[in-house]
């Protein structure tokens, strides 16, 4: 048997289109972009829509707007499963024309009974169908399904680039069925179909389907077609070491989007759940790609740490260029349906992004700090910044004006006029930088002082402080 680890590399990501994009899934989304694009491969997706009742077109669209946002891209159009049905009969068709499938016509009934007298006898409950061995002038004019004629002697062992060698015995497999009664295919024959089809040559997905691989591998072994290499990842689990559930908050990667996440530290933080490059915790799209491999994946779950995530966050709003982080902001508003941002505020934004993004660990805190190039004269102080704004602080911010009129325009004289006016009332430059946070922004969490007053200019900034004088 050719295996096909030889060739260019082409992984796929498919789900089903039942929910949102989960968590987990935009994980092995882009395990598989990262392993394809690190090769210069093809990474492709396909709608796993089989399950008419619980397919929704709803759903197929979370699912692929949810990779735009995080920026997994794919190749080509995305394959709808359900609508390659004919092909997936057409191969089982085949492989009972070269004799590793068999018609099965058991009913329900017998095979339940089969069931029963097998516990009863505790005997494997694995059903052995009366019909795989049978002379075709036997079979009578009923509704039938078809089977795989699977080995019986022997194993099949899967070689696993995460979990290693695992060896099932043929005897724990049934035949399975591969189209029902109705001509519709099952999952498992459409999932090799597609994945041989498409020419995938490494299957990376979660280690929940780890025995579907040696089902799935004795689909190919019976239509002679090379097996992938596979790489099946361990699940996410909560901080608590649990499996991932509602308890734990966030699951689709749309509530990560409207939690302000930007799509890069996603990335980087969805890489480093369960896979590691020495002790490297910060990188970028292209050192991800040129060091992901599939050794780097460990075998134990990963747990979700959103302090961890958040620590990112913040790195990469840092680290982003100006004029992608707008964009983000922009998608980020659009996303959660508040109002976009004006020209001014887009203006004032783009000059005050310098001074807001260092401290920032989501876009929500980035949009608070930008409050006072986003928000209008007058001010109105919130409860905190209320406080501070006394009529005392309010005589000495009156005084603190004309030392502003007169001063040349940066940062060091700004500095010097406000210690100065602060020294001259015996106080310390902090005791003066809240009132006049208060005045220049209406809160208490703002940039420096001194460059808001840079980033609006000294028209603005005095005529914010004549507002507090009522």
């Amino acid at each position: 048997m050719t295996d096909m680890s030889d060739g260019p590399v082409i992984t796929r990501f498919a789900p089903s289109p039942t929910g949102f994009l989960h968590i987990g899934g935009a994980r092995t989304a882009l395990f598989n972009w990262l392993y394809a694009r690190g090769r210069g491969g093809r990474f492709l997706l396909r709608i796993e829509d089989t399950d008419r009742a619980r397919s929704t077109p709803e759903a197929t669209a979370a699912i692929l707007k949810g990779l735009t946002w995080l920026g997994l891209d794919w190749d080509g159009e995305a394959v709808s499963q359900f609508e390659r049905a004919p092909r997936h009969a057409e191969v089982a068709l085949e492989m009972l024309a070269n004799g590793t499938a068999y018609k099965c016509f058991a009913t329900q009934d017998e095979i339940e009974a089969f069931r029963e007298a097998a516990r009863a006898e505790g005997r494997s409950t694995l059903y052995q169908s009366p019909w795989r061995e049978a002379d075709p002038a036997t079979h009578p004019d009923a509704p039938y399904v078809i089977r795989l004629k699977a080995p019986r002697e022997g194993a099949t062992v899967i070689g696993d680039k995460v979990q290693g060698d695992v060896k099932i015995g043929n005897d724990q497999l049934d035949d399975m069925v591969l189209l029902r009664s109705d001509g519709t295919p099952t999952y498992m024959l459409a999932v090799v179909v597609d994945d041989h089809d498409m020419g995938v040559t490494h299957v990376i997905r979660g280690d929940d389907h780890l025995n579907n691989a040696a089902r799935q591998m004795q689909i190919y072994h019976a239509m002679g077609w090379p097996v992938p290499v596979w790489a099946h990842i361990p699940l996410i689990h909560g901080p608590d070491g649990k499996k991932l559930s509602k308890r734990h908050g966030a699951l689709g990667v749309e509530e990560y989007q409207a939690m302000g996440y930007p799509a890069a530290a996603m990335r980087n933080y969805l890489a480093r759940l369960g896979w590691s490059h020495g002790d490297d915790e910060f990188f970028t799209d292209d050192q991800a790609k040129a060091w992901f491999a599939l050794e780097g994946i460990g075998r134990s779950p990963a747990r979700l740490d959103f302090k961890k995530l958040e620590n990112l966050s913040g790195r990469h709003l840092a680290a982003a260029e100006d004029a992608a982080l707008l964009q983000e902001v922009t998608d980020y508003l659009a996303a959660t349906t508040q109002p976009p941002l004006t020209p001014a505020q887009k203006d004032g934004f783009a000059r005050a992004l310098p001074c807001l993004k260092q401290s920032a660990k989501t876009i929500p805190q980035l949009l608070e700090k930008a409050h006072f190039v986003l928000g209008e004269r007058p001010f109105e102080p919130d409860q905190k910044a209320a406080k501070s704004l006394d009529d005392v602080s309010r005589g000495i911010l009156a005084e603190l004006t004309p030392q502003l009129q007169s001063a040349s325009w940066t940062r060091d004289a700004l500095e010097a006029a406000v210690t100065g006016v602060a020294e001259a009332h015996g106080l310390g430059l902090g005791k003066l930088a809240q009132p006049l946070r208060a005045a220049l922004a209406g809160r208490t969490v703002t940039p420096s002082i001194f460059d808001m007053m840079l980033v609006i200019g000294r028209e603005e900034t005095l005529a914010r402080l004549a507002d507090t004088q009522g």
